[in-house]
């Protein structure tokens, strides 16, 4: 048996794609181990995603830039049924990395004057948000500190999620859900990472702007970027054009544990806080031209650079997350950036705030045990070869 079937026997208890399982004999005979392709050497990036697929995930794309030089790699499978090579210009989901594309267009709002960071969110959407939350205003959204709940989702497990993966969310019911409830602390006391914040920034942003979040992103962001691969699903639970499978770890319909083709998923329950799709050549541009103060100008960039003086509420450490982006000191220097998941896939884009001589890191892993508690280790091996250890 070589390498590639011993792995997905140890690994794959069963792979699923719509109804069928795959069965470990089928995956091919190529080593997608062997499948590491770069532009220039980097032993450290190489080894941090050398020997996919594996338990932790079956694909990475990878793109590093900086004065030190340039490094493009690729490595893993395209899917588990083949075995193909990872394709390294694919599209992937970015997840929570939407985020920043939101947050940067409020923030060219803002210096437009047609956004206030100040003004409450619920004098901008005074039949959404309740008088109960009258208090947070349009920054505390953007930077995490404005105390409004999750709304509610049906299941709280993976295997919940994926029964309702085909569901349609509609961001307005999202918002009456989370603040039907009780605020979690007082606007600014505190702060807690949820998707719901900018989930009412993309509605603020089609209030003052007359049009769909997607457009306003596209036509801010994406069209005068270039960024040709990047782009929003809507309701469509697919990627379009080239992709890399996704596969999740889950319980199977078999009672057994195992991977599942997680692939077709729809993502309206994140919308403007977690849908975007992308490629790693897309995102580094934009990252690039971000730290560059080509997308959002002046003053108000700092905004995405500074961090509440408050303290996480589940923690307590100092906040870490800004207006899009968040920060974490790796190898002694403060790396700015954001991550994402979606089930099977994490994404992130990182560097550090030195405009033009900023080091930056995009990566998509296509990750088992994406949306888990703790970091993938394929991409926390690529964050440490980037940056160095915290």
């Amino acid at each position: 048996m070589n390498r590639t079937r011993l792995l997905t026997a140890v690994l794959v208890v069963g792979v699923v794609a719509g109804p069928s399982v795959v069965p470990a004999a089928a995956t091919g005979t190529a080593d997608p181990t062997a499948v590491v392709s770069a532009r220039s050497s980097n032993p450290a990036l190489e080894a941090a995603i050398a020997g996919l697929p594996s338990a932790d995930a079956t694909a990475a794309l990878v793109r590093v830039s900086g004065p030190e030089g340039v490094w493009r790699g690729s490595s893993g499978v395209h899917d588990l049924r083949t075995n193909r090579p990872a394709d390294p210009a694919a599209r992937f989901r970015a997840g929570s990395v939407t985020k920043v594309f939101t947050a940067a267009v409020a923030l060219q709002l803002a210096s437009e004057g047609e956004l206030d960071l100040d003004r409450s969110a619920h004098s901008y959407l005074p039949d959404l948000i309740p008088a109960s939350y009258a208090g947070v205003t349009v920054r505390q959204l953007l930077n995490h500190t404005h105390g409004i709940p999750a709304p509610d989702f049906p299941g709280t497990t993976v295997e919940e999620a994926y029964a309702n993966r085909f569901h349609v969310y509609d961001p307005r019911e999202m918002v009456r859900s989370a603040t039907s409830k009780q605020p979690e602390f007082a606007p600014g006391e505190r702060q807690h990472y949820l998707n719901i914040g900018y989930t009412i920034a993309g509605l603020l942003i089609e209030r003052v702007t007359g049009d769909s979040y997607e457009r306003q992103v596209a036509r801010r962001v994406l069209k005068p970027l270039g960024l040709c691969d990047t782009y929003f699903p809507g309701a469509n639970p697919r990627i379009l054009g080239p992709h890399n499978r996704g596969y999740q770890r889950m319980r199977l319909d078999d009672g057994t544990v195992g991977l599942r083709d997680v692939t077709l998923w729809g993502a309206t329950d994140a919308w403007a806080a977690g849908d975007i799709i992308s490629t790693t050549a897309d995102l580094e541009r934009f990252t690039k031209a971000l730290f560059q103060g080509r997308v959002v100008r002046g003053p108000l960039l700092e905004e995405m650079f500074t961090l509440p003086k408050v303290t996480d509420s589940k923690t307590g450490k100092p906040a870490a997350y800004a207006s899009g982006l968040s920060m974490k000191v790796l190898g002694g220097r403060e790396v700015w950036g954001k991550t994402g998941g979606r089930w099977g896939y994490n994404a992130a884009i990182a560097g550090t705030n030195e405009g033009s001589r900023s080091r930056t890191l995009v990566y998509s892993v296509n990750s088992t045990d994406a949306k888990g508690q703790g970091m993938n280790k394929v991409a926390e091996a690529l964050m440490v070869a980037t940056y160095g250890r915290p």
